[in-house]
């Protein structure tokens, strides 16, 4: 559904869909308020009958009895209603968490570079939040309050025609003016939530970068920052309520006008004998049970509308594909497994891959190259020529526009995602450490690991040391971000993490470059120790890196310009001669500092 500006606006749809699940509830909430309903419609026939028998004469003492029985059920049922609905919406805010959960983790790559991470947050917070209104009282009483509407209805038909047409009348002009608000609720309440998703973003990021903040003197502006979204979404809520407000005086006008329409009208008639005083006091009452009904039915179309824009910020990223699954392979995408006692084929393998972020700008241009089994092979290459992108595709966070990645002989398009990551070890260039104790960052690649093996990754990353002196060992809190550990030790703790899987190969991104010379030798001790378990494809900056891989490959201009061992490169490879120069120039002038 779209309004005039071309907005997408929550329909049938959008709400069914969020309820999937849930609908047994709903329907049981539903139920139970269209039984309350039924227990308040009949209180008026029994007055009417009360009032009736009064005038014959008869005994009353039944029916009045029965009428306290009703009142009684009825505020029982309405209780249980309340928590039935109260419950349902919690179980579709949970849902919704959980769905959005599952499907944020799971969405492609190049999705997380269109949307603000502070953005995506807010959407399973606030916006899921939203919507607990939106079913506890909207849809839900949009339901019930339009049944109980036909019946209060048919019966002010069945008593009195001539008075219904006079509240029809004045209730048309009252939904007339509700409608023409509700439009604007919805886009006032949709600008609120993405001002809301822009506040949560912007603090995301402050908060990320505090130290740099801190240290910048930019609290000030990035209050102000801050605080523009927080008055964007303030002035958007605003203006729902300066809307919303408009919506129960309406309802209260005309009900109260007709209640006062149909008593003058209803008077007239009973004093001129057209009608009954019994009649008249049951219409009465039918028009004050219709308070409910009307009232619930034009303000859970308010709800709705104020709960549309959470909608269809849920449903936008729901609505996302996930990462694409394995292709079939065709005869010829992949290499025939070799037998025992044949060669092996490369771990890794590009063939002429393409790829750029905006395909109209390549990032690699017919990049070709091998990783051979337990090689330590380093890639090399001026900043911006390729490097992480490389690795990039060899995780299959992207795949390549043009071209062939083989991995142990096979085309990646045709392996599973989970698999074929199981396979790959990455270290990134800021090896993250997630907040949790030291045992569980490195367990996290390999959650069923034993204590011999989680030992064992220790000390092929040359955390041995570094566990001994730490209070409470491998149980010791690392600190948000890692922030309890060093640089080189964050980077071996990665390293152990990666090899704790078992991988085939492991990918280093600048392992080594902004630890000191004691780090460095400790880390290229455990990128010795990790080429003896599997492949090594390294990042390397650093000549003392650089020099120990088996295979240097240099990347320039997103393409390979080159392959072959430091000695061969140095002769034969102008590029490489430069980035070793720089290198060069860049320790003298370091020795000096020192």
């Amino acid at each position: 559904m779209r309004d005039h500006g071309g907005e997408r606006l929550t329909g049938p749809r959008e709400i069914l869909r969020v309820l999937r699940g849930h609908r047994r509830w709903i329907l049981g909430a539903v139920s139970l308020t269209v039984v309350a309903s039924a227990l308040g419609l009949a209180q008026p026939l029994v007055v009417r009958r009360v009032i009736e028998a009064a005038g014959a004469g008869t005994a009353v003492a039944g029916s009045v009895a029965l009428l306290v029985v009703l009142f009684v059920a009825q505020a029982l049922v309405q209780a249980v209603a309340g928590y039935v609905l109260a419950r349902t919406g919690e179980g579709v805010v949970l849902g919704i968490r959980l769905d959005l959960v599952e499907h944020l983790l799971r969405l492609p790559m190049r999705t997380y570079d269109r949307y603000r991470t502070g953005d995506l947050i807010a959407r399973t917070s606030a916006d899921s939040t939203a919507l607990r209104l939106l079913i506890a009282e909207g849809f839900t009483d949009a339901v019930s309050g339009a049944i109980g509407l036909a019946a209060v209805v048919a019966l002010m038909i069945w008593l009195d025609w001539v008075l219904f047409l006079v509240v029809l009348a004045l209730i048309s002009v009252g939904g007339l003016l509700v409608a023409s608000v509700l439009r604007g609720i919805a886009r006032a309440s949709l600008h609120a939530q993405q001002a809301t998703g822009a506040m949560t973003a912007e603090l995301e990021r402050a908060l990320g970068a505090i130290r740099t903040v801190r240290a910048s003197r930019a609290e000030r502006r990035e209050a102000d920052r801050i605080g523009a979204q927080a008055e964007a979404a303030f002035l958007a809520s605003v203006r729902v309520g300066r809307l919303d407000a408009v919506v129960a005086p309406a309802i209260e006008l005309t009900v109260q006008g007709s209640f006062l329409l149909v008593l003058l009208i209803g008077g007239v008639r009973v004093a001129g004998q057209d009608a009954s005083v019994a009649d008249l006091a049951a219409f009465l009452l039918y028009m004050l049970f219709l308070v409910g009904p009307v009232g619930a039915v034009f303000q859970a179309v308010s709800t709705l509308q104020q709960g549309a824009g959470a909608l269809r910020r849920i449903t936008e990223i729901l609505d996302l594909p996930g990462e694409p699954g394995a292709v079939p392979a065709a005869p010829a995408a992949a290499a025939p497994r070799p037998s025992r006692a044949g060669p092996r084929p490369p771990v890794l393998e590009f063939r002429d891959v393409w790829f750029g972020y905006d395909p109209e700008r390549p990032v690699l241009r017919g990049v070709s190259f091998r990783v051979p089994a337990h090689a330590h092979v380093a890639l090399v290459g001026r900043s911006g020529v390729g490097k992480s992108t490389v690795f990039a595709l060899a995780e299959r966070f992207y795949d390549p526009d043009r071209g062939v990645l083989l991995f142990e002989g096979r085309d990646v398009r045709t392996l599973d995602r989970a698999e074929h990551r199981a396979r790959i070890g990455l270290v990134e260039q800021h090896a993250p450490v997630l907040y949790g104790s030291l045992r569980e960052n490195l367990l996290y690649a390999a959650p069923e690991a034993g204590a011999e093996e989680v030992g064992r990754a220790v000390e092929l990353a040359q955390l041995t040391e570094l566990v001994a002196r730490l209070p409470r060992g491998l149980d010791t809190d690392a600190g948000e971000h890692g922030m309890a550990l060093s640089g080189g030790e964050r980077q071996r703790v990665a390293i152990a993490r990666s090899l704790l899987s078992r991988p085939s190969l492991l990918l280093l991104d600048e392992p080594t470059a902004h630890l000191d010379a004691v780090n460095e030798v400790a880390l290229r001790r455990s990128i010795e120790q990790a080429s003896a378990e599997c492949a090594v494809l390294v990042i390397a900056h650093r000549l003392s890196t650089i020099r120990a891989a088996d295979l240097i490959v240099v990347l320039d201009g997103g393409r390979v310009v080159a392959t072959g061992s430091h000695e061969e490169l140095l002769d034969g490879c102008a590029p490489y001669r430069l980035l070793c120069r720089a290198q060069q120039v860049r320790g003298a002038a370091r020795g000096r500092g020192g």
